[in-house]
């Protein structure tokens, strides 16, 4: 008998329908990471929903039924099939509760969700009222602690990377100096990246605090004095004033300056092999936790290797720029 009732238990807490969404910014590559686990869910006998909107479109019940067809011809495309949105309800604990409320309502057994840090912590509130969940870093900016890599940074990063290589044809044209602004409200890892593979003279980044622009303005003047006939800025969004900085560094030095603010041209685009691949893998591993039984997971690449963690431990885990990166990108600009 006590065999018995450890299998009913067994196939009771079994998932049988796993629901998914986007949550927060938009990355190249999410659509990899639906179409696995859309499909790698199918392929085990699983139903699947598909959650329109984000957290906002949970609350608003814009649940949709999914098959592999769904996901047919979108691993290629950019953004989100299943569209995004932010959700200050998910802030509430009323919010939480009715989400989870909502799942189970449509069977929703086990929830993939798939963005930053934002987007972790509503499945971390979720599970707490009983829904599985396992969380997949959606993010352009590279911020999340607990994984080497994030969908969409790469396609980002090289996007920002052609345009920057472009800016830098027509600077030399007309010996200008070029601040280009590139998308990173709290982590400079774009502008980071940029910067060395643009070869900019300098990068402008919120995690490093010493930046001085009267010393940028000195060395750019010294460079003029050595015959440098054009000059390269990555600046990031979450330093911001590019347009202002442009007028300060032209009345200082002469050179004409301008400012170019590359925006959300980042967030689309084909996604690259690496992001159709890592995401492609994550959402399909995302499953199979799932069906193992475990619950407030986080997917993450380290080492090498693709893992699943605690999502506290995720969540408490911090990240910073590489003070010898930086000094690499320095040294290479003299």
């Amino acid at each position: 008998m006590s065999h018995l009732k450890e299998k009913l238990e067994e196939i009771e807490d079994r998932v049988r329908t796993i629901g998914v969404l986007t949550s927060g910014g938009d990355a190249p590559g999410m659509n990899a990471a639906i179409r696995a686990v859309v499909r790698a869910a199918i392929g085990k006998g699983l139903k699947v929903r598909g959650i329109r909107r984000g957290f906002h479109g949970l609350l608003k019940e814009e649940i949709i039924d999914m098959t592999t067809r769904d996901v047919s011809d979108i691993i290629q495309r950019g953004g989100t099939i299943l569209q995004t949105a932010r959700c200050k309800s998910m802030l509430t604990r009323e919010g939480q509760q009715n989400a989870a409320a909502i799942c189970k309502k449509y069977g929703i057994d086990g929830l993939v969700v798939i963005g930053g840090d934002g987007s972790f912590m509503g499945a971390k509130a979720i599970s707490n009222f009983g829904v599985n969940t396992v969380s997949i870093p959606g993010t352009i900016d590279l911020d999340i602690a607990c994984s080497d890599y994030t969908i969409g940074f790469d396609t980002a990063v090289n996007t920002a990377m052609e345009a920057i290589d472009k800016i830098r044809d027509t600077s030399t044209s007309h010996e200008r100096c070029s601040i280009i602004e590139v998308m990173g409200r709290g982590a400079g890892y774009i502008a980071l990246w940029c910067g060395i593979a643009n070869g900019a003279e300098h990068i402008i980044v919120p995690e490093i605090h010493d930046f001085d622009e009267k010393e940028m303005i000195a060395d750019i003047m010294a460079q003029k004095m050595r015959g440098k006939k054009n000059y390269i800025i990555i600046n990031a969004e979450g330093i911001g004033d590019s347009i202002n900085m442009s007028h300060r560094i032209e009345e200082a030095t002469g050179i004409e300056t301008r400012a170019t603010i590359l925006g959300h041209m980042q967030r689309g685009g084909s996604p690259t092999c690496k992001d159709r691949v890592y995401a492609s893998i994550m959402g399909s591993m995302a499953v199979d936790v799932l069906v193992q039984g475990k619950t407030n997971r986080v997917m993450a690449y380290q080492g090498a290797q693709y893992i699943d963690l605690d999502i506290n431990e995720a969540l408490e885990m911090k990240k910073n720029i590489s003070d010898y990166q930086y000094d690499v990108a320095k040294m290479l600009s003299t």
